[in-house]
């Protein structure tokens, strides 16, 4: 009711203002933008799609958080075992009581029914439990926000404000989805057993995810290391032609896939490219390029929650993260000797229009571009890379660091920078 009367009230105060500002007297566009944050903020952050009814209903992952003691099945999940594996408490869906009692200690943080408790309050970041006429949980859902959220810590490690658009580079969701009792539909999918299905889950680590092994099957590379790779951020957006390590498509393409294909949503997904065999075997093989559910549950809740994707603001540094006077000279290292805005061009930070490089172009390898149709990778988006920078850069951390990102391009391209060079165009991209 609070969040309806300020978005009612900042609407008001628009619309009294836009005689004096110069803005339309109807204000009917602006008002209906509101509108649309408004409602894909929530979508964002709780809707499920109807894939409660795989996660939960199918794969029975709410009985792997209960525990044996709380109807489920095994040791549980504890908020403590939660928030190792990068599960994230908003601090706002906590009442003050509890807040208090967690502040002071008087909260069991190693007994999975607090954590059935933090479900009932919708506090769990990203994922909704459903509870029966008795209490007991009966399903649970995911959300976007699971991946592409965090929180700022201001109340505890893992427990604070949400963060909507930053990755979430401390969530083991490889490890989380291992815990279900029930994953013989994956192992059918993908034509293998269970216990191959757990080792390939367990494989990805924190911050890791691999939408394409539902698609092509390959768990792992050619060089042995996991075929997943990290999780984007979700902010910085506008403006920015393909959103995900390998192009794929836009904003509303890849929420439509993610949403049907990845979360196991119930709605319409269309992409004819999934119909190569060679290519994607699986996906052709399950019709995964023509989804159509008897209910669809996905597309009316598209377009706002692109608008809202499209209106999260890049984080800014935090102050004292950065060197300000060697950045200001690795702007001039950036934009010069560097040559990194030939594809990362201001203010954007990518290319304006079809921002795609094959791995020859780049230095690496084609192994990841090569699972998606246009066989190219992104040229990323850099503004908020301080805040995902946890984990390692590039689509599959192979650089550890910066500075040795910094060092790839200056061998890759000849260019002979100079270590206090290299040192600027590190603290510069620390700033974005």
């Amino acid at each position: 009711m609070q969040t309806k009367f300020i978005w009612a009230a900042a609407a008001a105060l628009l619309c009294s203002v836009a005689g004096a500002t110069g803005f339309p007297r109807d204000f009917a566009t602006e008002a209906h933008a509101l509108r649309q944050i408004r409602e894909g903020r929530e979508t964002f952050r709780f809707a499920t799609f109807g894939d409660e009814a795989f996660w939960g209903d199918g794969i029975g992952l709410h009985l792997a958080l209960a525990g044996a003691a709380n109807g489920g099945v095994g040791p549980g999940v504890s908020p403590a075992t939660a928030l190792s594996v990068g599960l994230k408490v908003d601090v706002d869906a906590l009442p003050r009581s509890l807040q208090r009692a967690l502040a002071h200690g008087k909260v069991d943080l190693d007994d999975p029914k607090t954590t059935l408790e933090l479900l009932r309050l919708d506090a769990v970041v990203g994922v909704t439990g459903f509870f029966d006429d008795k209490g007991n949980i009966s399903s649970m859902g995911i959300q976007c926000s699971l991946c592409h959220s965090t929180v700022d810590n201001s109340f505890a490690k893992g427990i604070g404000r949400r963060l909507d658009g930053w990755a979430n580079r401390d969530l083991n969701i490889g490890a989380i989805v291992a815990l279900a009792p029930r994953l013989e539909p994956v192992a059918q999918l993908l034509g293998t057993n269970v216990a191959t299905v757990r080792a390939v889950l367990n494989s990805w680590g924190p911050g890791r995810f691999d939408a394409e092994l539902f698609l092509d099957g390959k768990a792992f590379r050619p060089d042995g290391k996991s075929a997943s790779v990290l999780i984007p951020p979700a902010f910085g957006l506008a403006g920015v032609n393909l959103h995900t390590w390998t192009g794929w498509g836009g904003i509303s393409h890849w929420n439509a896939f993610v949403a049907n294909l990845e979360m196991h949503g119930q709605g319409t997904f269309f992409d004819p490219r999934l119909d190569d065999a060679t290519r994607f075997p699986i996906a052709a093989r399950n019709g995964f390029g023509h989804v159509r559910a008897d209910e669809d549950l996905i597309t009316a809740q598209l377009p706002a929650l692109q608008i809202y994707q499209l209106s999260i603001p890049v984080p800014s540094a935090p102050r004292g993260s950065f060197d300000r006077s060697s950045a200001k000279r690795g702007e001039a290292v950036f934009n010069g000797r560097g040559k990194c805005a030939d594809c990362h061009t201001p203010p954007l930070y990518t290319e304006p229009g079809w921002n795609m490089h094959t791995g020859a172009e780049i230095g690496i390898d084609d192994f990841q571009a090569n699972r998606a149709p246009d066989g190219r990778y992104r040229t990323s988006p850099l503004r908020g890379l301080w805040t995902h920078a946890k984990g390692g850069f590039y689509h599959d951390a192979r650089f550890a660091t910066l500075a040795a990102v910094v060092d790839h391009y200056d061998s890759h391209f000849s260019l002979g920078l100079s270590g206090a060079e290299k040192h600027d165009l590190v603290e510069f991209l620390k700033s974005l």
